[in-house]
């Protein structure tokens, strides 16, 4: 399944493990860079640009295949020194990073002055166009179902993925809804060159989070998240558990602010529950794809099942359809 998305990254398969807060460290990256796969370190989990250029040496101690690192560019009262972080990636000699959020384009440019190919995480076609303007090498479809910010226009990837694929020039990969062969091979018949997974990779051994997490998505279905943030405008999908099920009571009252659930949001409170394993100690991220998370495999075993589940849709599954059409 070589394309423009594997040859441009250099990996072997067409699966990604995007960025995750605390999640994307150097045990989970390097695992799936030996699968096959392209993983990236999410670079705000790094404290400062030095621990971030710490942690890089740390996945390359580990797997000499490719992997990239995750940078997102939120609004923020105080925001980190993406600057020094980009210059530690560049520095770093990273080859594909991963862009998302609020107007990458100084990023962007230093980037691919500096060879560095940009994959960038978007939810809507106009955005995706604005920025394959900007120069971006591929595009992260996001659909609705997605972990994290799905965006305000509620497009499913049915839709999402083949309108991205007519409207753009660029490579594009499909995220959302994603965590097996199945999915891998209907994204790329409505024209993706790859899928994008997080929570599926949530759910493996080298991941770096508590047991309990890892138990609770496997136990979920596709009803067990929760839309939060949705009267902000700035929506946002999580698990469901007793923290996003109050956000949601809160938000929904005809006063409601932001200030209103600021004490249940907080990012520390998320990095808790994965790191105690206490499910009810604040919010965390995943997907609708969950419900089709049924077990805790190592990576290898999960991407090779995966791409084997895939060949097999492709090579027997299809076929016999037009064959049974005839």
């Amino acid at each position: 399944m070589r394309n423009r998305f594997t040859q441009m990254v250099g990996v072997e398969h067409p699966i990604m493990m995007g960025g995750m807060q605390w999640v994307g460290r150097a045990p989970l990256v390097a695992a799936v860079a030996e699968a096959g796969a392209l993983a990236v370190l999410t670079a705000l989990t790094q404290p400062t640009p030095e621990d971030l250029t710490r942690e890089i040496a740390n996945v390359r101690e580990r797997t000499d295949k490719p992997f990239g690192v995750n940078l997102t560019i939120l609004p923020t009262m105080q925001p980190p020194p993406y600057a020094e972080y980009r210059r530690a990636i560049i520095e770093a000699g990273i080859t594909v990073v991963e862009t998302a959020g609020h107007r990458p384009q100084e990023h962007v440019d230093d980037f691919r002055a500096n060879g560095v190919k940009v994959i960038h995480k978007c939810t809507a076609v106009r955005h995706a166009l604005s920025a394959q303007r900007m120069g971006v090498d591929v595009i992260s479809i996001d659909g609705f179902e997605c972990a994290g910010h799905p965006g305000e226009d509620d497009i499913g990837g049915l839709v999402l993925i083949p309108a991205a694929a007519d409207a753009l020039d660029i490579p594009i990969i499909a995220s959302g809804g994603i965590a097996d062969g199945r999915g891998l091979v209907a994204a790329m018949a409505l024209g993706a060159e790859g899928v994008n997974m997080g929570t599926r990779f949530l759910a493996t051994q080298e991941c770096a989070i508590h047991e309990n997490v890892k138990d609770t998505i496997v136990a979920s279905t596709e009803r067990d998240t929760n839309l939060i943030f949705r009267k902000l405008h700035n929506t946002a999908r999580v698990g469901r558990n007793s923290v996003s099920d109050e956000v949601v009571a809160l938000l929904d009252r005809p006063d409601a602010a932001f200030a209103d659930v600021a004490h249940l949001v907080a990012g520390a409170k998320g990095r808790s529950v994965m790191e105690s394993g206490d499910m009810g100690a604040g919010l965390y991220w995943a997907g609708m794809a969950q419900g089709l998370i049924h077990d805790v495999p190592t990576v290898a075993e999960l991407v090779d099942r995966i791409m084997t589940e895939a060949r097999d849709v492709a090579a027997r599954r299809l076929p016999a359809l037009l064959e049974n059409a005839g």
